[in-house]
């Protein structure tokens, strides 16, 4: 399972908690995010936030406060491939620290080929003249007409392409989602989580029928 990389913004160093899901009694502990609060002006960006107050992650987080930084975009920058990412995957369910994660493995991508960062500059730019001003802050219906714009671009197939597993491979998006982790090496979820998704709608019993047990 891949832990959150976001830095919180208290002061004072905190616990270190587990982030795998009790496999017994289903409940999502806390999350670890580690405390680096001196390491937060070291880039070039910084993309800070607040995770909604009585939310389910703001309970688990250690603090509700998050930030994350970047060596080679700017904040806004960052705050522009956000977006993107919320146009292309919109989830009321994940925070923008999620969306974040997406902002900073680009931006990772960007540190190591200078192609890739010129690209993803290029299509920030690109981005604020389709909407006529910030993408960041455009309505969605103008968003989603300028990344419609965009689709088939190199541009549009790296942040795509990247959203895959920054948006859906942490726990915090476990925790949001109700993933609860592997179960093959616990026996499968036939008796543990078998047809247990909240967030989807519950078919048919003859489309979902009882599972055989032998």
């Amino acid at each position: 399972m891949r832990v959150i990389a976001i830095q919180s913004m208290d002061s004072t160093p905190s616990a270190s908690y587990d982030t795998e899901a009790s496999q017994s009694d289903s409940v999502v502990r806390k999350l670890d995010i580690p405390l680096a609060r001196r390491d937060l002006l070291k880039g070039s960006g910084v993309l800070i936030g607040v995770l909604a107050s009585g939310s389910l992650l703001a309970s688990l987080a250690p603090s509700r406060v998050w930030a994350l930084e970047l060596r080679q975009l700017a904040k806004e920058q960052g705050e522009t491939l956000m977006a993107m990412g919320r146009t292309l995957y919109p989830h009321k369910k994940l925070p923008d620290a999620v969306y974040a994660l997406l902002a900073k493995d680009l931006d990772a991508k960007a540190a190591e080929s200078p192609e890739t960062a010129s690209l993803l500059r290029t299509g920030v730019v690109d981005l604020d003249k389709a909407v006529g001003g910030s993408f960041a802050k455009a309505t969605p219906a103008k968003r989603l007409a300028a990344v419609k714009g965009m689709e088939g671009t190199p541009f549009f197939d790296a942040v795509r392409g990247q959203c895959v597993t920054s948006l859906y491979n942490n726990d915090m998006a476990f925790a949001a989602l109700g993933y609860e982790g592997s179960a093959w090496e616990k026996g499968g979820y036939i008796t543990r989580g078998f047809q247990d998704l909240k967030w989807l709608p519950s078919p048919p019993a003859a489309a979902s029928p009882a599972p055989f047990m032998g």
